[in-house]
Parts: C-alpha cells; sequence; structure tokens
C-alpha cells in the first residue's frame, strides 16, 4: 500500500480484531483507520448495549487513539450505493471510500467486497490484515497459525474455515 493512502474499515475487521486483542496492528499497519458513525454504532454502542467485551475494547482504542467516526452525507453518495442491499456500515463506508482517493477499504462481508471492487477499491479482509502483519514482522509464523486457528474456531467470528486453510497454504507454500 502507497505512503498516504486512506484506510477506511467496516465493522467486520474491527471486531474480529477487538475479539482477538489485535487492535494495535490497525495502527501499527496503517496509523490511523478511518470509520464511519454506522459503523461505530453497530461495533461500540449496539455491542456494549448487548454486553460484547470486545465492544469495550474498541471503544477504549478508539478514545486512546482519538480515532473518531466520520460522517456521511446520504445526498452525495452515488446511486448505486445507496440502492445497493448492503446494511448501513457496508454502504456507508464505501461511501466513505469513494470520495477518497487512494484508498483501502477493510471489509470481510462479500457484497460490500464486489461492490468496492467495481468502483475500483482495494479490499482486504480480517485474514488480510493478519497475512499483512506477518509479513511485516509484526507478528511471527507460528502466532499467524495460532490466530488463524482460532478464528476459524471461534463461532463469534464468522470466516470461511476454507478460506483459513486456503490462505494458510498460500503464504506457507515455500515451507511444505
Amino acid at each position: 500500500m502507497s505512503a498516504g493512502a486512506a484506510v477506511i474499515s467496516n465493522a467486520g475487521p474491527l471486531m474480529v480484531l477487538a475479539k482477538l486483542n489485535l487492535l494495535h496492528l490497525l495502527k501499527s499497519l496503517y496509523g490511523r483507520v478511518d470509520f464511519s458513525r454506522s459503523v461505530y454504532t453497530e461495533t461500540v454502542i449496539e455491542g456494549m448495549r448487548q454486553g460484547y467485551d470486545d465492544a469495550y475494547r474498541l471503544e477504549d482504542f478508539f478514545r486512546v487513539e482519538n480515532w473518531i467516526p466520520q460522517e456521511i452525507d446520504l445526498e452525495t453518495m452515488a446511486t448505486d450505493l445507496r440502492e445497493a442491499h448492503l446494511d448501513a456500515g457496508e454502504r456507508d463506508t464505501l461511501g466513505l471510500a469513494l470520495a477518497a482517493s487512494d484508498v483501502l477499504v477493510l471489509m470481510d462481508e462479500s457484497a460490500g467486497r464486489e461492490i468496492a471492487r467495481k468502483h475500483g477499491v482495494r479490499v482486504r479482509g480480517s485474514l488480510g490484515v493478519l497475512v499483512e502483519a506477518h509479513q511485516r514482522g509484526l507478528i511471527g509464523s507460528e502466532q499467524l497459525r495460532a490466530y488463524f486457528a482460532e478464528m476459524a474456531r471461534r463461532e463469534d467470528i464468522w470466516v470461511s474455515r476454507a478460506l483459513v486453510e486456503r490462505l494458510l497454504g498460500e503464504v506457507f507454500a515455500d515451507q511444505v
């Protein structure tokens, strides 16, 4: 990713990294990550209301880093985004992305990823963030394997086991 690129996250990667206690990787990898008010509401406000520990971790992390939700103007949003079958967080994340140049979107949901790609926006999911952290030496090989295994095992992280296995195979292909 080029220096100065904006990074905008949807709810999924924020929740996954909070559940794994890896939010610090966002700051290490990207310096700053932006997110919409709807993503904040979903991950922090609703999460805390439902008593999820990761919501409290996210709120603390955002406060310490002084990362605040970005407002989105629905009036200026691309029509295809307003009409797409996306939840508010995905829609607003893509709206922020399309308003920026040189942007990377962190998103796990396939429908949102497909729309992002149609608009020429680079997308990376939770697994991709961990692979990038490994490639940049922020987490070791055994840690990456352990995080992937935990993601595949946990019922509160919705990641395809087949995708986990495929990515591990790709990352460690030269070590077989």
